[in-house]
């Protein structure tokens, strides 16, 4: 069995943008310590990357979504949503969170085909960059490199052997959906992720199957089990991770306020991992969170919109539509990061449609 040594800093001046990217990755720091030993165990939060949400008129209502998506962040949100594009379309969202530490980037298309289906892509990565290593940098007062923290010459860390690493969480869905009929559609992904910390890596696959319905003209239902066969998450160091299954079901009305139209959506997310301390309410092993929202859009040419995630906090976002192009932004502030200046995020998206007859699904 390899063993793995963690050295921590005895005395060190860290900034504080480098000070809190040690804090956020302090977890991260002490899992490659542990994935030394080949065994496969239940990875609570193993997966929570892909938790954090895309697209700034989503974010904005609070991620309230598996029952409105209807555009090319259906990929994530809910896969069937993406049945209902009669046009392609490209999506792009950039933000950062905790401050600038940690950088979410999104990209996504989604393309119909014939007469009912539609296929996507969706790609998301989560990086933390610049992350000091200390690691080989604890040395004795002679300058000599001490490789345990408990031994009693060790006196402090040498600025000059401290090295730099990275944190980068990818994301890869690929999406199917159908529509059955008027009121029901049906959807699939098939995700790839991949994730690689320092000198450790893993991979993993996982499929996600969702639906929607429309029992009235207004009224729309979704639900979206995501990791539906448990995804298995596999390290480079023999150890496995299983991503258990998360079920997000909600929905939505819309109805005519003051010459344009009101929509009010609530989910509920459904976890596996005994989250009794980190969710809203739970039933032994079995957690829930509620995310609701609204939105108002004036003559289909901008919008305002609220929410209330599912870490408990209040969103906004607004969003202003142009000839094939929507832009929308959505802002939340975490008030338990507030007093050191990294609560605040800020996400803003595109979404281009090619709004061309050329282009257009065959209705027929």
């Amino acid at each position: 069995m390899v063993k793995t040594k963690i050295r921590f800093p005895v005395t060190l001046e860290f900034n504080f943008k480098m000070l809190n990217k040690t804090i956020i990755l302090a977890s991260l720091l002490l899992l490659s310590s542990g994935l030394i030993k080949s065994q496969t165990v239940i990875g609570k939060y193993a997966g929570e990357f892909l938790a954090i949400g895309v697209g700034g008129r989503a974010n904005g209502m609070g991620g309230a979504f598996s029952s409105v998506a209807n555009d090319v962040t259906s990929g994530y949100w809910n896969p069937a949503g993406m049945a209902t594009l009669d046009y392609p379309q490209i999506a792009l969202m950039y933000s950062q969170n905790f401050g600038n530490l940690v950088n979410y980037n999104y990209a996504a298309v989604g393309i119909p085909y014939g007469v009912d289906m539609s296929f996507g892509l969706s790609i998301i990565r989560l990086s933390v960059d610049g992350i000091p290593d200390t690691r080989e940098a604890l040395v004795d007062a002679e300058g000599n490199v001490i490789y345990d923290i408990s031994d009693p010459r060790a006196r402090q860390i040498d600025p000059s052997k401290v090295k730099e690493f990275s944190n980068a969480d990818w994301a890869f869905f690929f999406t199917f959906a159908k529509r059955q009929s008027g009121e029901f559609y049906y959807g699939a992904n098939v995700k790839i992720i991949r994730r690689d910390l320092a000198e450790f890596s893993a991979t993993g696959i996982g499929f996600d199957v969702a639906a929607l319905y429309f029992p009235t003209e207004r009224l729309t239902l979704g639900v979206n089990l995501q990791d539906v066969t448990t995804t298995l998450v596999a390290w480079s160091t023999g150890r496995n991770e299983l991503i258990t299954p998360t079920a997000k079901v909600g929905a939505s009305y819309a109805f005519d306020f003051l010459w344009g139209k009101v929509i009010p959506a609530a989910d509920i997310d459904m976890r596996f991992e005994n989250r009794r301390y980190a969710s809203q309410f739970n039933i032994g092993p079995v957690s829930f969170d509620v995310r609701a929202g609204m939105e108002y859009s004036y003559k289909n040419l901008f919008a305002m919109r609220m929410g209330y995630n599912d870490v408990r906090d209040f969103t906004l976002g607004a969003g202003i539509k142009l000839p094939k192009l929507n832009i929308d932004y959505s802002f939340a502030k975490f008030a338990g990061l507030k007093e050191n200046g990294l609560g605040d995020s800020h996400k803003i998206s595109l979404t281009l449609t090619l709004e061309d007859l050329r282009y257009k699904r065959n209705a027929q």
